[in-house]
Formats: structure tokens, sequence, C-alpha cells
């Protein structure tokens, strides 16, 4: 297939709608989901859930390690989908792909975030475990190396299936610190609105979302010189779609996730 990213440059807006939009899925899966959904079936009875955390009087291990599990399985999900998905359109397989890129950084990200900063939520699933420096070693460790396979992972994946070799630097940097950028900033804009206060804002959603998924910033240098750029190399063009229903989630993000929502069963 020809390529056309020389004559036809990737469209930014349309690469910050699909990234805000995979970045708000990624959030919602975490907190909702992993925190919020577990925490409603195994005893809680109401709960507040927010776009930077899932607050409720109600908590065990398994609430605090559902975030990241879910988004672990989401990333398999997203990498499933994308597989098969060679042919489908730019925007698509983008989409594919940051959905997945955001989940697996954020998973693999929090075992290593937990074990440094002794905060967060695996620092609450090895709480009261012994001995404890062990448990944390292993986050520490284990972390490391799930953030690392993770970058490989994800830095073939831009190559394979939006065929962007490694020698187009410019064009990784833009499919890849765009994204970066716009996560941290809808993140940071809804999470100025929660009620639990501006301090959760700068220790949990900002390193959440700055510190886990740094791994876009990098990642191209972990991949196999040896990975061959996929054939469909066609760019990201306009699309409205895309941009008007990242638009629509983005309001809903902000004005109503911001500033919480009261969950009761």
């Amino acid at each position: 297939m020809q390529n056309h990213t020389a004559n036809q440059p990737d469209d930014p807006p349309t690469i910050i709608a699909i990234s805000i939009i995979g970045v708000m899925l990624s959030t919602m899966l975490h907190e909702g989901l992993g925190h919020g959904a577990v925490a409603m079936l195994t005893g809680a009875t109401s709960g507040t859930l927010t776009t930077v955390a899932w607050s409720s009087g109600y908590e065990n291990r398994l609430i605090l390690a559902g975030g990241t599990l879910v988004n672990l399985a989401a990333a398999l999900v997203f990498w499933l989908l994308l597989r098969p998905a060679r042919n489908a359109s730019a925007q698509t397989r983008f989409f594919l792909l940051i959905a997945m890129s955001f989940n697996l950084f954020t998973g693999a990200g929090y075992f290593l975030f937990s074990g440094i900063s002794n905060f967060g939520d695996w620092a609450g699933v090895i709480a009261g475990l012994h001995p404890y420096w062990l448990w944390r070693m292993l986050l520490i460790l284990g972390g490391a190396a799930a953030y690392y396979t993770a970058m490989r992972i994800v830095g073939a994946s831009f190559v394979r299936y939006l065929g962007v070799p490694l020698t187009d630097s410019v064009r990784i940097r833009r499919l890849t610190w765009t994204p970066y950028f716009a996560a941290i900033a809808i993140d940071v804009i809804a999470g100025l609105r929660n009620p639990l206060g501006l301090t959760l804002v700068f220790v949990s959603a900002l390193p959440a979302t700055a510190g886990g998924n740094c791994g876009l910033l990098f990642m191209n240098k972990y991949v196999p010189k040896s990975t061959a750029p996929g054939p469909n190399s066609q760019p990201i063009a306009r699309s409205y779609p895309w941009i008007v229903a990242s638009a629509a989630l983005a309001l809903i993000f902000i004005l109503v996730l911001g500033p919480g929502v009261q969950v009761h069963r």
C-alpha cells in the first residue's frame, strides 16, 4: 500500500479527540468498574464516583486491586480487537491502539508507583502483609518488569498496526506525545471539579495520568529494531464524528463525573 504520510499529515484535532475518548474510557473503567462496581458487588451500599476516585465507607483488597485488574483486562480486549483490524480506518486503529495503551500503562504502572511511593491502590492491597518490605520490593521489581514489557508491546503495536517505521521519529512523536498531553489536560480539568479536594488531583490523578502514561514519550526506544511496519500507513484524517463525540463525552466527563455521581443500591 502506498505511503501517504508525506503529503497528507495526521490531523491533530482528530488525534486529540480520539485520545481524549481513550483516556476517559481508561479512567472510568478504573474508577467506575474496577473500584465502584466491585465495591457495590462485594458489600458497599453507596458511594461517590468521580473522575479521580471512588469513595465509600466500604473497602477491601479486591476493591483496591480492581481498578488495575480491569485496566489490564481492558488492554487485552483492545489488543485482541486491534489484531484483526489491520484494514480498518486509521481512526479506528488509532482508537483501539491508544485505548489499549492508556489501559496497559495505567495497569502496569500502578504496581511500580505504589511500590516506590508506598501510596495508592496497591499499597493498600499489601497493607498488613508480612514481611512488608518484601511485598513492596515485589511491587517495585514486578512493576518495573511489567512497565518495560508494556512499552515494548505498545511501541511495537504503533509500528505494526499504524505502519509507522521507527525511523519516522516525527510521526511517532506526533502520535504519542499528543495523546499524552491531551490525557493530562482532560484528567486535570475534570479533576479540579472533584468534591474530595484539590490535593487528590496532585497526589492521585496527575501521577496516574502523567506518570502512568509517560511510556508514550520514549517507548519507541525499546521497540526491537527488527519490528517491521505494517503495510497500512494511511494518515489519521480529519473526522468530525470523532471530534463531536469527544466533545460531547468530555462535557459529561467534566461537568457530571468531575463533581461526582452518587451511587446507591
